[in-house]
């Protein structure tokens, strides 16, 4: 774009700032359009994308096969609410479920991560009976007014007060925590299986195990919130039932970021026990469900599966941890698949600088020396060999 466009960076910037409420201090980037893991800016350059929008392009940018199942829906019915059938949430739900863990076996579509886990919590409680929610310290879970009252990170409680109650915290990856306070008032147990925005932190599978035992005994129920680690993300469709957290599998499971390739959507994934307890009008949302959405669900899930993405992840994961032994100022490397923290002895956010200015865009996180990776499952060898390159040349600098 030329000045003559009126969409130079300082134009499009002077605009946002003036008629859009402060949120995230953004990067000096105008996005205009992308391709695959490639972000391309209005004035003609192109950035390694290795954040997706908060985890969100998880198919690459602009995929093919989902912008083609969004036109084509588009173009027959943007929307209708759940009080019609559809055959396009048919679709999805039918997609969903059948690349779930065997025993989740309905889905409930709502707008976003933070939708799907009150929806969870607000489940958990009509079946148990109970009202207090076991949620970690680190933990992430949204920004609406219980999902914010459960997260246990940095000062998100304070600016969500006054806080719903019923909220209890425990302390993530330690079984005794977590009894100390699982007494009969507890109607659910929260839990990122890997705490992304905390800096990429992981329990170990026994914790998994014992939290599965614990709930059972006690008649809680598990909620994992892979809102992040879902869709893929970590080279298995969920992080329920992997080797990792010991094949554990939740009594729910939200959803949402790479669910819908960009398009809004959230999604709870629940057992039948679970499902048994929710009648008509107990649950609702006026968007959740639409068609646009259900389209780009189904081919998010189709392109996944037609690209070998999983398969992708777990090979070129295990590459980039390769690659990263050679960097000598990465302390650890954390995290699953393309969920990755990087570890510095220092504080990552001038490396993120760095990069950012060498054309690569990754994220930080509330863990000031860890750097987050989090790209589009169908990143390449050759585009880590670039990143690895351009993190050593600036770590040199």
């Amino acid at each position: 774009m030329t000045p003559e466009d009126g969409n130079t960076f300082a134009d499009v910037a002077e605009r946002e700032e003036r008629y859009q409420l402060a949120t995230y201090k953004k990067m000096p980037i105008v996005a205009e359009r992308g391709e695959g893991v490639w972000l391309y800016t209005n004035d003609g350059e192109k950035y390694l994308d290795l954040y997706g929008g908060h985890a969100v392009a998880g198919t690459g940018h602009s995929h093919s096969h989902v912008v083609r199942a969004i036109r084509e829906q588009a173009e027959k019915l943007l929307f209708y609410s759940n009080l019609v059938y559809s055959d396009a949430r048919a679709r999805a739900a039918e997609k969903l479920v059948s690349l779930a863990p065997e025993s989740l076996t309905k889905a409930f579509f709502c707008n976003s991560g933070t939708e799907a886990n009150e929806n969870a919590m607000r489940m958990a409680r009509m079946a148990t009976g109970r009202t207090n929610i076991i949620t970690f310290s680190g933990g992430f879970h949204g920004r609406t007014a219980d999902a914010i009252s459960a997260t246990f990170l940095g000062r998100y409680r304070e600016i969500g007060k006054p806080n719903v109650p019923g909220h209890l915290q425990a302390e993530f990856g330690d079984i005794e925590s977590v009894r100390s306070v699982a007494d009969d008032t507890v109607a659910a147990i929260m839990l990122e299986p890997i705490q992304s925005m905390a800096g990429v932190r992981q329990a170990t599978p026994a914790f998994h195990s014992e939290l599965r035992t614990l709930c059972d005994e006690r008649d809680i129920v598990l909620i994992y919130d892979e809102v992040q680690t879902g869709i893929g993300r970590t080279g298995d469709w969920f992080f329920a039932g992997c080797a990792a957290g010991a094949q554990v599998v939740p009594d729910i499971i939200t959803l949402a970021k790479a669910l819908g390739s960009g398009i809004p959507v959230g999604a709870c994934l629940v057992t039948e026990k679970i499902a048994a307890h929710i009648k008509e009008n107990d649950l609702g949302t006026t968007f959740g469900g639409g068609m646009i959405a259900m389209a780009a669900v189904t081919a998010t899930l189709e392109a996944i599966e037609n690209d070998g993405m999983l398969a992708n992840v777990k090979e070129v994961g295990a590459h980039l941890r390769e690659r990263l032994k050679e960097i000598e100022q990465v302390v650890s490397v954390r995290g699953l698949g393309f969920l990755l923290g990087l570890e510095f002895s220092d504080k990552a956010a001038p490396i993120h600088k760095a990069l950012l200015d060498r054309h690569i865009i990754t994220g930080t996180s509330s863990d000031q020396r860890v750097l987050r990776l989090l790209p589009p499952l169908c990143l390449k060898r050759e585009e880590v060999d670039l990143f690895v390159d351009a993190l050593s040349d600036a770590l040199k600098q």
